[in-house]
């Protein structure tokens, strides 16, 4: 046996812990180093949709849930119908966020917004999402013009939200909250209304669509969110459920936002994904 093994070996064994305490150290630096990740809600919602996720998601995501004006924590403030007008509101509102990194993330209405506050900040020459990650959504430029022209009314709005899924029964049997939710809804599809795509240039973020596999939305319309970005990492992820799968199949759903968020966090060439699991 060679004489000089047993230093050799130990040396080694020097090493390695060496190698384990620094990727342990790295570990601990991503696991600190959160990531605002803003959640915009979808019509006639609010922002409180999003609240059980600051518990079931890791650490290192920093739920942001976003509030929009006419409900909610707002309920006092006017109604914002123009989707322009509420892109570039929002961007203001949440400019101190915006200046660093975060991702975006919104379902069904909520999906356009954060496109389009992603564009807003490509156009404005700013700080980019790390990531914009939409769910229950037709691509920008696929949306359907005829979705929203017959629900003008409380009994065509009452009518959708029957078909939608996702709203308690409860609300129905309240005349105030019933109230209080068509006028919301009413506002959000009147912004709806309102978008125009004028066909922008693709955004050079990676981009990931959460659909339900029993969603009434056609799934060509879901692929042509490829079209709407320029980086290499696009994913297309089916749920079981329908439009609001992101309730009913919250666990997988909240594991894939982690997963792609994954990525964002990486620091010192190690894979976030691996130094966080």
């Amino acid at each position: 046996m060679d004489r000089h093994a047993p230093q050799v070996a130990a040396r080694l064994d020097g090493r390695a812990a060496v190698a384990a305490a620094t990727r342990q150290r790295l570990r601990l630096t991503h696991m600190q180093a959160s990531l605002p990740l803003l959640c915009l809600p979808c019509a006639g919602a609010s922002a409180t949709m999003y609240l059980r996720w600051r518990r079931a998601l890791p650490r290192w995501i920093e739920v942001v849930p976003v509030e929009l004006p006419g409900r909610g924590g707002r309920l006092g403030e006017r109604f914002v119908d123009d989707f322009d007008r509420m892109v570039a509101q929002l961007c203001a509102e949440h400019e101190g966020v915006l200046r660093g990194r975060y991702a975006l993330f919104g379902h069904s209405m909520g999906a356009l917004l954060a496109w389009g506050m992603a564009q807003h900040q490509r156009l404005q020459h700013r700080p980019l999402p790390d990531a914009l990650i939409v769910s229950g959504s037709a691509a920008p430029s696929q949306r359907d013009p005829d979705r929203f022209l017959d629900k003008t009314d409380d009994a065509a709005l009452i009518a959708d939200l029957r078909k939608q899924g996702g709203t308690p029964d409860e609300l129905f049997d309240s005349p105030e909250l019933l109230r209080m939710t068509l006028d919301t809804l009413g506002a959000d599809y009147r912004l709806c209304r309102s978008f125009v795509h004028a066909d922008p240039a693709p955004l050079p973020v990676p981009l990931h669509v959460l659909a339900g596999r029993q969603d009434d939305i056609a799934p060509w319309r879901m692929q042509a969110w490829a079209a709407e970005t320029a980086h290499v990492r696009f994913t297309l992820e089916g749920f079981e459920g329908g439009h609001f799968f992101i309730r009913q199949h919250e666990t997988p759903v909240l594991a894939a936002l982690a997963r792609h968020l994954a990525p964002a966090v990486m620091a010192g060439g190690v894979d976030a994904a691996r130094a966080l699991a």
